[in-house]
């Protein structure tokens, strides 16, 4: 399956992204993650889109097309994949369908989890992450059993440069202009909308009977 995963940052797409990926063998394509190991590996490309991230704004489109297009060639992603984080713009969506079409490819289905810009800003000021591991809590829904200390590996927890509270209400106020690619893949019949509020378990079974059809 050629899926994509649409959503605001905190709506938790990351947590189903890996539920999917496990249940379904396609690999996950986060820009975001690939953009981060970039910046940790010190590399031309992530050296030039650290600054966006920790002001929290976009990176610029001609960098986050190159990126995915070069990861989509990988024989990993051939029999399917699971966009998360791109596009973000319609410039970025014509030039997936641009690059699929020139792949012979298509997508099959977007995922959209809606949760409202107020719920995200709490979940995402509150997130931690561990230095070590990369495992991932919040000090009020996910807390770990030590405050600051990783249950994995005893790592410890940082929070991101992007989830202080003036970066994540700047991520929320320009992520919000990707509004227009719900309306773009719904035109197209593609867009498939899960309430995110509920519990990660819900909102994986809903995402499940989403899939179960679109594979009947």
């Amino acid at each position: 399956m050629q899926l994509m995963l649409l959503g605001l940052p905190g709506a938790g797409k990351g947590t189903q992204a890996e539920r999917i990926t496990s249940d379904y063998g396609v690999p996950h394509i986060s820009t975001g993650d690939m953009f981060r190991k970039a910046i940790a590996a010190g590399t031309d490309l992530g050296n030039e889109v650290k600054a966006y991230l920790d002001s929290g704004r976009l990176v610029p489109d001609e960098l986050t097309i190159r990126v995915v297009r070069d990861r989509l060639e990988q024989p990993d992603a051939q029999e399917g994949f699971l966009l998360d984080g791109f596009p973000r713009t319609l410039p970025q969506a014509e030039a997936l369908d641009e690059t699929l079409a020139a792949m012979g490819r298509r997508l099959d289905c977007v995922l959209y989890i809606h949760v409202p810009q107020e719920v995200l800003l709490a979940r995402l000021t509150g997130r931690r992450i561990c230095k070590s591991c990369g495992a991932t809590y919040h000090v009020v829904f996910q807390p770990p059993a030590v405050a600051g200390v990783c249950d994995k590996c005893h790592g410890e927890l940082y929070q991101r440069s992007d989830d202080t509270e003036e970066a994540v209400a700047t991520r929320l106020e320009q992520y919000a202009q990707t509004a227009p690619l719900v309306d773009y893949y719904r035109d197209r019949g593609l867009l498939r909308q899960v309430d995110g509020q509920r519990s990660i378990d819900d909102v994986y079974a809903d995402i499940r009977g989403i899939l179960s059809d679109i594979r009947a």
